[in-house]
């Protein structure tokens, strides 16, 4: 990863199998979606609580993709590393 990249690791949940496609160009790529939900101890309860939930995109590429599809499943829990992009979509009617 280059230098000034913002690197992530997070620990959480697939939340379905990841989807494997092929790009124009040959290069596989498998999409998934990892949850992660804090939990804090609340002293005056006694109990711990849930946060809000985080889902990440994820995907992988070509060797990694496969390997992915062929192990990962629903439910299983992960630890993922890797770099953080953030992305930003615009309808046809121009809301973002």
């Amino acid at each position: 990863m280059a230098i000034g990249e913002t690197v992530i690791t997070i620990v959480g949940n697939i939340t379905a199998d990841p989807e494997l496609r092929t790009t124009g160009q040959g290069a596989q790529v498998a999409s998934f979606t990892i949850a992660n939900t804090p939990r804090q101890y609340n002293r005056q309860t006694g109990q711990y609580e849930d946060g809000d939930a985080l889902f990440l995109r994820c995907s992988a590429w070509n060797d990694l993709a496969q390997h992915c599809v062929r192990s990962l499943a629903k439910g299983m829990r992960v630890i993922a590393q890797g770099r953080l992009r953030q992305h930003s979509y615009q309808s046809q009617d121009g809301t973002n």
